[in-house]
């Protein structure tokens, strides 16, 4: 199986005074026809938000959006009513649907400094639906090891949270060193090195680190240093 990889410093930076956003596709004003998905997932951010900073209230629609923080904590609120604080161990899945408003903030001071977060974005089966939220704290079933399904809509996985696309799974999985993990059946794999090291095929994987392929299903992945790892399996191409 080819393996696409793409390193931490080869993804799209979007960097202002309060914000530093690396992009695994094409994003806001980094367009690249050649690079706008993989599967069904459209938008990969690892983003780092500085105290008091965040996204103030803007606008989605008809897209499913997965948040899992890194490093610190980040506060939403939106239009529907649901308010909260997002940290690490806890996901965090919000349905757009026929539309909704949200913010996502820092809720540090100086001294504490930023916040670390993936955000991931991807198309929902159908259209037309309400919106939605969902959010649940897995950091005990983090601590028992292996592959967490972290966010599915696929009915065979009994995942944290739900997303309204049936061909779609993310996993996650922290893991001391030499501790392997096998990669779930999918036409499509997106697998991301959150923290530490990792060995896929002999390829050495480090921090922010992307691999994009086809059905990597079998695989062994190694951790080479304590690491945090993302996977995306999916079943589906965009538009199928």
């Amino acid at each position: 199986m080819s393996l696409h990889v793409v390193r931490a410093d080869e993804r799209l930076l979007t960097s202002t005074d309060w914000l530093s956003s690396r992009h695994g596709f094409s994003f806001g004003d980094h367009y690249d026809p050649h690079n706008t998905h993989h599967g069904v997932l459209l938008v990969h951010n690892d983003e780092i938000v500085a105290p008091g900073q965040g996204f103030d209230t803007h606008a989605h629609r008809e897209t499913e959006i997965v948040t899992w923080v890194l490093d610190g904590s980040l506060v939403h609120q939106d239009s529907e009513g649901h308010s909260g604080l997002i940290y690490p161990g806890l996901a965090q899945r919000m349905s757009a649907g026929t539309g909704i408003l949200h913010s996502e903030r820092n809720d540090a001071d100086g001294v504490r400094g930023g916040v670390h977060y993936l955000q991931m974005w991807l198309l929902p089966d159908e259209t037309g639906a309400d919106p939605g939220y969902e959010q649940r704290d897995v950091s005990t079933e983090l601590a028992a090891g292996g592959l967490l399904p972290l966010a599915s809509g696929d009915r065979r996985h009994d995942s944290a949270i739900r997303i309204r696309n049936a061909g779609a799974t993310l996993w996650v999985a922290r893991l001391a060193a030499g501790e392997h993990v096998t990669i779930p059946a999918g036409r499509f794999t997106h697998l991301f090195v959150a923290a530490g090291a990792a060995e896929l095929e002999s390829t050495l994987l480090g921090v922010g680190d992307t691999v994009r392929a086809g059905d990597l299903g079998g695989t062994v992945l190694t951790a080479r240093a304590p690491a945090e790892v993302l996977i995306w399996t999916m079943n589906a191409a965009l538009g199928e």
